[in-house]
């Protein structure tokens, strides 16, 4: 499929305030694991291959095992992920179908229970980021980003 815009020249102010708020959350003091654990998640739902091809090397690179990289799509049932990351990514997932079930009171309890404040904003903003690159990626049909050796 031919590449139809591209995100960043095309509109370079979007971009560059969406790299912004990229680097924002990377600073935010969320793990870096978690947060790539819950991009790839998010990716996986929207069909984003770009994003997948950018965000599982790179949640391998920040520790998150094949193992858990394998089980993410049954992350419910696998048993393989802990309290906090189950938090994470049924909030992730939440988000990310909003419009479907709005968000349940108990999952922000469960929030609540395995971060503060701060980190709960820092996982919503890192959602809606992953999202929003999803949908321009898709939108751009901007095609996986090459493997690296």
């Amino acid at each position: 499929m031919e590449k139809r815009f591209d995100p960043r020249a095309d509109f370079a102010p979007g971009y560059e305030a969406m790299s912004k708020l990229t680097m924002a959350v990377k600073a935010s003091g969320l793990d870096p694991a978690l947060v790539e654990l819950v991009e790839v998640r998010v990716s996986q739902i929207n069909g984003c291959a770009y994003c997948l091809s950018v965000h599982v090397p790179a949640a391998r690179k920040a520790g998150v095992s094949q193992r858990k990289l394998d089980l993410l799509p049954a992350w419910r049932e696998s048993g393989a992920f802990d309290a906090r990351e189950s938090a994470a990514l049924a909030w992730a997932e939440a988000l990310t179908r909003v419009a479907d079930a709005g968000m349940p009171e108990d999952l922000h309890a469960r929030m609540r229970a395995g971060f503060d404040a701060g980190e709960i904003a820092a996982l919503g903003y890192a959602v809606v980021l992953i999202n929003g690159w999803n949908r321009l990626m898709v939108a751009a049909a901007v095609p996986p980003a090459p493997a690296t050796p």
